[in-house]
């Protein structure tokens, strides 16, 4: 029995994910690569370049990570690189794409020997939230302007443009891509490719995929370019779950279960967005899930159970990796769950552990 907290992979549930980014792409002719900003385990990456063309970046660490643990196409892209950042990043890139012209007329001589793209801003976005829209007012993520563009158009050979955000509606993602078409159509066919990000949710359940594929042919075709996408979300979803343990149950006029983790710590990302864990729904036991740390507010959410929780239980919090394990801290000191990996014949390994010395190293 592995030692509670933990997150576990589960291949056979990572799978599907896989199978369907793989037929998009042989349908659609685009390309997938894994989004490392979103899920950067890179235990599983052996499992998971088999089905994709290879990573994207947000950083230096994660266009290393990329580069020395998936392979395949390497793509960098950052919002600002640093002097002493982009002669390393050259090195390990394919691709390096520039956040601003700033950056492509400082950088973009350090980039000769590789393809060079730009951010694209289209100044819309599927997000819900302000902090995480790309368009809102006054952003710093991409370009936008078609005279600043201009500039640019004889040193890139390809844009990036990131604007959906969970986005679960095919008929949205292709009036949207209707307007980058009738906005910057012209522009993108003198270019040799074109990233359009992640956030597109098609690996959920009844998402039209063959429709998502013949749209993006379309695309493909009538602008004379090699389509790339960029799954985060999509590639892991409800692959993994945070398997915690009841240390106490208290009774404050509400049944609060406290477990052995911490959404603080260990899935910030809800925390962050002011959402609630994936917590068990059936029965008729109601605990309200906490974490162990002194933050009043570390708060998993509210599960029912068939019957009652006693210390000790176990309890499955699903949808535990996407922007959740790269976002880990050791707020509180609290142990860092490990990291477990379910094989498709259901065997189960550690491929990590964290100590006191992980906690300490990282300190200082």
């Amino acid at each position: 029995m592995i030692q509670t907290p933990y997150y576990l992979i589960d291949k056979a549930r990572l799978l599907p994910n896989m199978e369907k980014i793989a037929w998009l792409r042989e349908a659609s002719g685009a390309k997938a690569l894994l989004a490392l900003k979103c899920f950067s385990t890179w235990p599983v990456f052996d499992f998971m370049r088999d089905y994709m063309d290879g990573t994207t970046s947000s950083s230096l660490y994660e266009l290393r990570l990329g580069y020395e643990k998936f392979g395949k196409e390497t793509h960098a892209y950052s919002v600002g690189w640093a002097d002493n950042e982009i002669d390393e990043a050259v090195s390990y890139a394919d691709k390096i794409i520039f956040n601003s012209l700033g950056q492509l007329d400082r950088f973009g001589d350090k980039a000769a020997g590789i393809a060079t793209g730009l951010r694209l801003n289209p100044r819309f976005s599927t997000s819900g939230f302000d902090l995480a829209d790309p368009a809102r007012p006054f952003s710093r993520l991409g370009e936008w302007d078609m005279a600043r563009l201009e500039q640019a158009e004889n040193r890139i050979n390809g844009v990036m443009i990131h604007y959906n955000c969970e986005n679960s509606d095919f008929d949205l993602f292709s009036e949207q891509l209707s307007r980058i078409e009738r906005d910057f159509g012209d522009f993108l066919k003198r270019l040799d490719w074109v990233s359009l990000g992640g956030g597109i949710h098609f690996t959920g359940d009844g998402y039209p995929l063959d429709k998502l594929a013949d749209r993006l042919k379309s695309f493909s075709d009538n602008l004379g370019v090699q389509v790339y996408l960029e799954p985060g979300e999509a590639s892991i979803t409800r692959s993994t779950t945070l398997e915690v343990s009841v240390l106490d149950v208290i009774d404050n006029g509400k049944k609060i279960a406290i477990v052995d983790s911490s959404i603080e710590a260990h899935m910030l990302d809800l925390l962050i967005y002011r959402e609630t864990a994936k917590l068990p729904q059936s029965g008729d036991h109601a605990y309200q899930i906490a974490g162990k740390t002194c933050l009043a507010g570390d708060i998993f959410g509210e599960a029912r159970f068939d019957k009652p929780l006693e210390i000790g239980d176990r309890v499955t919090i699903d949808d535990a990796a996407g922007y959740t394990m790269v976002k880990k801290n050791w707020f509180n000191g609290v142990k860092m769950p490990a990291i477990a990996i379910r094989e498709l014949d259901g065997t189960v390994r550690v491929a990590r552990d964290f100590g006191y010395e992980d906690f300490a190293a990282a300190l200082g």
